[in-house]
């Protein structure tokens, strides 16, 4: 696998990743009494956070996963 197919596989792990942790925060604010300002902001900065977090550790285990 090309090192920029291994690029583009480990940025839809990472997104995906981020977004369904995005949705869950979401849906578990929809049973309390929060704004949707808050459950937004809050979704928003789960996402932002694990994108940090998760893109210099599953690209490595990607390409050398796959041999790049």
């Amino acid at each position: 696998m090309r090192v920029a197919a291994a690029g583009f596989l480990s940025a839809l792990i990472y997104t995906g990743i981020s977004v369904v942790a995005a949705g869950l925060f979401l849906a578990v604010t929809l049973a309390g009494n929060y704004t949707w300002v808050a459950r937004l902001g809050g979704a928003a900065w789960v996402f932002l956070l694990l994108m940090i977090v998760l893109m210099p550790i599953v690209t490595p285990m990607v390409k050398r996963r796959f041999g790049g």
